[in-house]
């Protein structure tokens, strides 16, 4: 039997009108649809990042630095290098964490000195971003012996003590700010490296990919395009733990005297309370505030990286077991007894 062939007038026939036909007809997947899944599966992460607890928190915390350092100037009670009190003088109501042996107001230079060590652990964390990204996916994708060369360095600057060697090569340029970032940003780029490249491998082989090489799609276009949209959510999570390790670096290199002692950063403010008797004077407020603001931004980095990683493999949140979210799980067939009450029985 042969049917007429379909007309521009002839009405168009549902799959649904069809007798005994169920669903719709799908239609063929294309490299623009897996790029559309992409950004739908990010945006659907960052509402399933912002509803966690310890995502909110660690955003809170390090949101809480960021803005008193962009408003630095204009809510420091008093000038973060002039003398405003008596050396070493107490915690007061005119002096909210004390005064320093120089007589400046501690409170003026955590506030000035929170913005230059912001301002390094977030350029130092974007330029590791930058070459650990760069290097995991150039060596994902193309494979190869410039895999091999790559990662042999990558390997190399692994095994190295960072802070050592930061510490000698601080020393070789010349202690100064700009040095300070270039040389933690250097060094703290191979895991990024390491992590992006195992995902650019995983990539490099699915079937999208493969479709747009095959319709004459360049390597750029699909390193733009496909690779990097889905790599994105590892770069954000890796940068925000960079961040931390930066800030901590810092200060260490600081505390060392290897940063422009010009410069007031928490960590020249703990090196200068050591090296000028802080601590026998007894002035414990030169030091612990300082160290407390350190480490809430650690934390609140930590935090917030540690619920990107865990949205990005579930699987992660198994190493964090705790009584009140690890609970047995009955056999299949089986129910678990009711726990008592505080007065009743089971």
């Amino acid at each position: 039997m042969n049917f007429p062939r379909p007309t521009p007038d002839s009405p168009t026939i549902d799959a649904g009108s069809i007798p005994g036909a169920t669903g719709t007809v799908a239609e063929p997947s294309t490299p623009e649809s897996g790029t559309l899944e992409t950004s739908r599966r990010q945006r659907g992460l960052v509402l399933e990042v912002l509803r966690e607890r310890k995502a909110l928190v660690g955003i809170a915390i390090v949101g809480f630095f960021v803005i008193a350092s962009l408003i630095a100037p204009l809510i420091s009670p008093y000038s973060a290098t002039a003398q405003s009190c008596a050396v070493y003088a107490h915690p007061s109501g005119s002096h909210w964490l004390g005064c320093d042996d120089g007589g400046i107001d501690m409170l003026s230079q955590l506030i000035q000195g929170g913005r230059i060590s912001l301002i390094v652990g977030f350029a130092a964390a974007l330029v590791a971003l930058v070459i650990g990204g760069m290097v995991g996916i150039v060596s994902g994708y193309f494979g190869g012996w410039f895999d091999t060369a790559l990662m042999r360095i990558t390997d190399y600057l692994l095994v190295l003590p960072d802070l050592v060697l930061m510490v000698v090569v601080a020393a070789v340029w010349g202690p100064s700010l700009t040095h300070v970032i270039l040389v933690i940003g250097i060094l703290e780029w191979t895991s990024n490296a390491r992590l992006i490249r195992a995902q650019v491998i995983s990539l490099r082989q699915s079937t999208y990919v493969k479709r747009t090489r095959s319709i004459g799609a360049s390597d750029l276009r699909i390193i733009w395009r496909h690779v990097l949209p889905h790599v994105s959510p590892i770069l954000i999570a890796t940068t925000v733990l960079t961040i931390a390790d930066a800030i901590y670096l810092e200060s260490g290199l600081a505390f060392l005297g290897l940063e422009d002692p010009s410069v007031t950063s928490w960590g020249t403010i703990l090196e200068n309370a050591f090296a000028r008797t802080a601590v026998s004077s007894g002035a414990w407020w030169t030091i612990v505030p300082d160290g407390l603001c350190l480490a809430a931004v650690v934390i609140g980095c930590f935090l917030l990286g540690q619920a990107v990683e865990d949205r990005l493999n579930p699987r992660l949140k198994v190493a964090h077991l705790s009584a009140r979210s690890w609970r047995l799980r009955p056999r299949a067939g089986q129910r678990l007894r009711p726990r008592a009450g505080r007065g009743g029985a089971l």
